[in-house]
């Protein structure tokens, strides 16, 4: 009746985890769960990045419609050309969710530059847009260039 007990205490032993074996799982466990929670506090800091960056084009976009609408008409006597009156410094709220004061402002900086092309009594403009944003205690700018014509 000996020899049982014997052999269930050995079947135990060699069946149960030594405590390296537990503290390797358990280390493995926290590499895997610690990397994934910093994958996800990555992806979410990408994700404002680039919500913050959308918002940037956006007012860049409607800095720069307001140039294409202007009137800049060649043809009329004297020449009508509107697109000197839209201001070349606009402070504005960044077009983000906001709750209380959380408001991010960014500014646009706009420049219309006039080109003569060579050979040709043509005149068009250069629009420029540049949009700068803070995010992270860094600044971003996000540029919109285009070209215009008379009566475009």
């Amino acid at each position: 009746m000996k020899t049982k007990p014997r052999q269930s205490q050995r079947l135990r032993k060699l069946k149960a985890f030594t405590l390296v074996e537990t503290m390797m799982s358990i280390t493995i466990l926290a590499v895997v769960f610690g990397s994934s929670i910093l994958c996800y506090i990555q992806s979410c800091r990408r994700a404002e990045w680039s919500g913050y960056s959308l918002a940037g084009q956006a007012l860049c976009v409607r800095q720069m419609e307001q140039f294409r609408a202007a009137i800049w008409d060649t043809q009329s006597v004297p020449i009508n050309d509107q697109t000197t009156n839209i201001p070349g410094t606009v402070i504005t709220i960044l077009e983000l969710p906001i709750t209380g004061t959380n408001a991010v402002w960014a500014t646009n900086y706009a420049t219309v530059t006039t080109l003569n092309v060579t050979n040709s009594s043509a005149v068009i403009k250069m629009l420029t847009v540049n949009t700068v944003w803070p995010w992270n205690g860094k600044t971003f700018t996000n540029t919109l260039v285009t070209y215009r014509a008379p009566d475009q």
